[in-house]
């Protein structure tokens, strides 16, 4: 297609390792996002075409699929996590931008909410208590006495912070550097992380992979969580030790696990995850991207460098997000 000049465009490559529906549902979308332009599958480009890209747009894609962009000089990541971009690509020079979308921050705020009164009503339990044919009312606890522990204050935390404290529960948050958000009682570094750690009853976990945050909940953190606490994880499943986090649950410190994200994915079948009763499985369901919205922030992100040659705000390296 053709610019407002008569130039023809270079092709947008949609580059994944995704199956072909994926992939076909994801061009139909960036395509309406932008008519302007043509978004094509990289298979679908002739080596002559492939020269010319100087941006792509990424789904966890194949580097050695990049590496056939000569002229490449930034990709558009349609997630918000890009830790595997960040490995994938550290070899290179590419400006790499992730998607940071509203609409996958309130989605992350309704799961967040969801499986914390799932938690906070006892659902596990109850759940156990009809498997056992037991008809067995628990006591009921105010959500102003069960405080929430949220690792993580950016886009998605605060999403989260403010669904929480809508709900009623009070609200601690945790993040490497200070960061402050409206009634919540937030706290950084190492001294603050133990702090909110001794008085969560429900720890949820958004933070970004990054070498600073891999393994951060290891048996010692895990250990300063209240007796009888929970944990949600929808973040990485390499922020936590999994040897720790089973034996914590094992001698009950821990009182339920739900897991959305895991080291390895999809989660083996031979996994103890799956038949251990204090573990909740999710198959990585969280926070879904959808389609339209993170098409549409990728389209203005393109109109903008076709229009002014300038990048959108890209990863920083040295922090991994």
């Amino acid at each position: 297609m053709s610019g407002a000049h008569g130039v023809t465009r270079p092709v947008l490559p949609f580059v994944a390792q995704a199956d072909a529906d994926s992939t076909a549902a994801w061009v139909a979308a960036l395509q309406r996002a932008m008519p302007q332009e043509r978004v094509q599958p990289l298979a679908a480009l002739s080596a002559e075409a492939r020269r010319d890209c100087r941006v792509a747009i990424v789904a966890n894609p194949h580097p050695d699929d990049l590496r056939t962009l000569p002229a490449l000089h930034w990709v558009h990541s349609v997630w918000a996590g890009v830790e595997r971009l960040m490995t994938d690509l550290a070899d290179t020079r590419l400006h790499i931008v992730r998607l940071v979308d509203p609409q996958l921050a309130q989605t992350m705020a309704e799961a967040v909410l969801a499986w914390t009164l799932y938690l906070h009503r006892d659902m596990p339990t109850y759940a156990r208590l009809q498997r056992e044919a037991r008809w067995q009312p628990l006591p009921a606890v105010r959500a102003q006495h069960r405080t929430v522990g949220l690792l993580g204050l950016g886009a998605l935390g605060a999403a989260a912070a403010a669904a929480l404290r809508q709900a009623g529960f009070p609200v601690l948050g945790w993040s490497r550097t200070p960061k402050a958000l409206p009634g919540v009682h937030s706290h950084h570094g190492d001294d603050g992380l133990d702090a909110l750690l001794a008085q969560a009853d429900v720890l949820v976990c958004l933070l970004p992979l990054t070498p600073d945050t891999r393994g951060l909940l290891n048996a010692a953190r895990l250990q300063r969580l209240r007796p009888g606490a929970s944990l949600i994880n929808f973040a990485r499943g390499a922020l936590v030790d999994d040897a720790a986090l089973r034996d914590a649950l094992d001698t009950g410190h821990l009182r339920h696990a739900v897991l959305d994200v895991f080291a390895t994915e999809p989660l083996p079948a031979s996994s103890w995850h799956w038949a251990h009763p204090a573990v909740t499985v999710l198959p990585h369901i969280s926070a879904p991207t959808d389609r339209e919205s993170a098409s549409a922030l990728v389209a203005a992100h393109v109109a903008q460098y076709r229009a002014t040659g300038e990048l959108p705000a890209g990863v920083d390296r040295q922090r991994g997000y």
